[in-house]
């Protein structure tokens, strides 16, 4: 089976989870962008984390964007994703090199450094909802987490995994996210802390060939997991040579105006997918009309 998520409830609904294999989605990112191996593990983390969270959301229409914004070299990504499974992003500079971290691994956090996070979720009202947070590391794990204790006063754990082949294309790619309700007993919270302190990383677990349920299990030991739900994810982008055109029209006309004086077609680049879109002098001609 490809991508995809699980989601699930755990000690009699205490506890709510979600778990993913991402490896294809974050590939496929890969190549669109041709990012650099630390840019690949940054926004193939939110990428992952953002598919989770996005399946959260209850309506079928409803949005969540995640922007991350550091003075790292990297300087900021920008993560879409809906309550089915799609999900599409890009990093500003997509093609960072650094050397590994202290403990060897790619400098995510170095890559993203200090800043902050944007979670904005539209689920049509009439204004979205818009939570912002300090980065905490910029390993996009602990600041999802941080997201969640401060924003939304929900005791949650995140775990984010991106690892790379040797030719730099994306060997094993997943996460989770476990939630503490509310009336959540203490000594389910002694049980599962005790049962994260022992889990290794989400990319050793699936490298070991363990599927999402299999990862959940281990988290939750004796805690009696019930899967809910199961998902396929996907990297998708829903630009149109449509949606373009309505998007020009939307600057006015006498942005439209200069660039027909101009007498050359303009070309518009998508940021989520790198797909290049050509408007000749006599389309623009027509949105004026």
């Amino acid at each position: 089976m490809g991508d995809y998520m699980v989601r699930a409830t755990a000690a009699d609904a205490q506890i709510r989870a979600f778990a993913a294999t991402t490896r294809e989605l974050v590939e496929e990112m890969r190549k669109m962008h041709n990012t650099s191996p630390v840019v690949t593990a940054a926004l193939g983390r939110l990428l992952t984390g953002s598919t989770m969270m996005g399946s959260m959301l209850k309506g079928e229409d409803d949005l969540l964007t995640i922007q991350i914004k550091g003075n790292g070299p990297l300087k900021g990504m920008t993560v879409t994703a809906d309550s089915q499974g799609n999900v599409k992003g890009y990093a500003n500079e997509p093609q960072v090199i650094l050397p590994a971290n202290a403990i060897g691994k790619l400098d995510v956090g170095g890559a993203v450094g200090s800043g902050y996070m944007s979670v904005i979720k539209d689920m049509g009202l009439k204004e979205p909802y818009v939570g912002q947070t300090i980065l905490q590391t910029g390993e996009i794990a602990d600041d999802l987490t941080y997201y969640f204790a401060t924003s939304e006063q929900v005791p949650s754990s995140v775990g984010l995994g991106v690892l790379m082949e040797k030719d730099n294309t994306v060997k094993q790619a997943g996460g989770f996210i476990i939630q503490l309700m509310p009336f959540a007993s203490e000594e389910t919270i002694r049980v599962l802390e005790d049962n994260l302190s022992k889990f290794s990383s989400v990319t050793t677990v699936l490298d070991a060939g363990n599927t999402p349920e299999q990862m959940l299990q281990m988290l939750m030991g004796d805690l009696d997991v019930q899967v809910t739900d199961t998902m396929e994810v996907r990297y998708a982008c829903n630009c149109s040579k449509e949606r373009v055109h309505k998007a020009i029209v939307s600057i006015g006309k006498k942005d439209i105006q200069e660039m027909i004086e101009d007498g050359k077609e303009i070309e518009v680049n998508c940021h989520f997918c790198n797909k290049t879109y050509t408007f000749s002098v006599d389309e623009l001609r027509e949105m004026l009309g």
